[in-house]
């Protein structure tokens, strides 16, 4: 066997992962800031019996990241047998650290070089205890008119065989004892650390100063989220920023913004209808990403309606002809991306170097690396292809009716800042300003109207409820 021979070595064999080295599924960490390293430890042991006990399903083997029986030789110095040889501990101490691990003698140089000379037993005698515990300690005892004398080692000194801590590793100044396992295939992290949290609340031998926290691949996981999350919101902000300095408008900046909502709704209907597994680090890349690319798709559309209105066309008919000319750029848009991504999602392979050499190009499918880039590739294709005829179709509805209400609205609340409204979350404030105020308003409207035309045959009921 090759660990065969090897003290504590330990085999593991895992599938290979691609991308940066993450904790294990589960891990568990058990740990304490005061000095009670017994009770830290008789938690651990506990904890893992228990869980063991408990069976989770998915868990391959709970093992610990301390070895408790660490096999240790303690040499105590006999300090009354060395005063009476007229030895020190201090040169018992010397003599084994220089047999183990060697003293510097000298230097030598070879032109700009140097180089120490250490100055150790052979390997033979390292390995051998009873080799080291009887060397011999060779002095000048001042004690017998300066005599050369030579005592061994094992005459001033008490052996101890015992079992110590193998290390002990510490995180953010505590000491940590870590439980730790692998996952059985068919069993997801979120699921078996969902069940052990269950497990661990139950778990009544913990020490009172001895914390227990899960981690693992499910925490780090959750960190990068809540740090992609962040970015997206920031994303937005900026977006947004410039899109109300490009059009000095905040609600063509909201509408082209709420594309990137749509094109979220798309990516979820996409890893739905085809089952697909959803990566939350890589579909978080790919929202991302995505954003960027359907912002430029509606800014196409509005820019373009809004240089048609300078032209002197009406909203209803620069909104339509504004997506009947842009629907070819973003369609190329739009095409161009999904078919540059079909070949990394499904994983197509081509060997460029055997193409050339031997015109072979050894192609396949699948693979390690698509595992890792399907994700993000089926995001921005489910992405881009549901957004396209949100570009074409919510877009341009939107856009007309921003602009149909825009001038009632500012007569009905009485100035421009009715347009910041449409900035999120301030929109939800607007949702619930417009609606009681609204209807009520709309009703005094009305009445005052009809109580105003109502000796004209020329005015109906239509305009008279009508809200512009």
């Amino acid at each position: 066997m090759i660990a065969k021979g090897i003290p504590g070595a330990e085999i593991s064999v895992d599938q290979e992962a691609n991308g940066p080295q993450t904790d294990p599924p589960v891990n568990i960490e058990v740990s304490t800031n005061t000095d009670d390293f017994d009770g830290l430890i008789k938690t651990a042991v506990a904890l893992k019996n228990y869980l063991d006990s408990a069976q989770v399903p998915g868990v391959e083997q709970l093992k610990m990241d301390i070895d408790l029986t660490n096999p240790e030789v303690s040499l105590t110095v006999d300090r009354e047998r060395a005063n009476i040889e007229g030895i020190s501990s201090a040169q018992i101490g010397q003599e084994i650290k220089t047999a183990l691990f060697g003293k510097e003698v000298s230097k030598i140089k070879e032109g700009k070089d140097e180089y120490k000379i250490q100055l150790r037993n052979d390997v033979l005698q390292r390995k051998s205890l009873d080799d080291l515990l009887n060397m011999k300690i060779t002095y000048r005892d001042m004690a017998m008119n300066g005599a050369i004398r030579s005592v061994p080692i094992i005459n001033m000194v008490k052996v101890d065989y015992t079992n110590t801590l193998g290390s002990v590793k510490h995180k953010n100044q505590k000491r940590v004892i870590t439980l730790r396992s692998n996952l059985l295939s068919g069993f997801t992290p979120p699921a078996v650390n969902q069940v052990i949290a269950h497990d661990i609340e139950g778990f009544k031998s913990k020490a009172s100063d001895v914390s227990i926290e899960q981690t693992g691949e499910d925490a780090q996981q959750a960190e990068t989220l809540a740090f992609l999350g962040k970015a997206l919101l920031i994303a937005l902000g900026l977006i947004l920023i410039s899109l109300v300095l490009q059009f000095n408008s905040v609600s063509k900046a909201v509408i082209i913004l709420t594309e990137i909502i749509f094109s979220v709704i798309g990516v979820l209907l996409g890893f739905t209808l085809t089952g697909m597994t959803v990566s939350g680090v890589m579909t978080g890349l790919g929202v991302v990403g995505l954003a960027g690319i359907v912002v430029k798709n509606g800014i196409l559309v509005i820019e373009f309606a809004d240089e048609l209105r300078s032209r002197g066309l009406k909203t209803r008919e620069a909104v339509i002809q504004a997506g009947k000319t842009r629907i070819i750029p973003v369609l190329l848009t739009a095409m161009a991306a999904i078919l540059g991504l079909i070949p990394l999602a499904i994983g197509f392979n081509i060997d460029f170097v055997s193409l050339f050499s031997n015109l072979n190009p050894h192609i396949f499918f699948g693979g390690d690396n698509a595992v890792f880039w399907k994700p993000l590739s089926w995001t921005i294709i489910f992405g881009l292809a549901f957004a396209f005829f949100m570009t074409l179709i919510i877009v341009p509805s939107m856009y007309l009716i921003a602009e149909r209400l825009r001038r009632p609205m500012r007569r009905h609340f009485g100035g421009k800042w009715v347009s910041f409204m449409g900035i999120p979350p301030l929109t939800f404030i607007f949702l619930v300003l417009m609606l009681p105020y609204t209807l009520i308003w709309r009703r005094i409207e009305k009445a005052r109207r009809r109580k105003k035309l109502a000796n004209s045959d020329k005015v109906n009921d239509a305009f008279i409820g009508s809200w512009f």
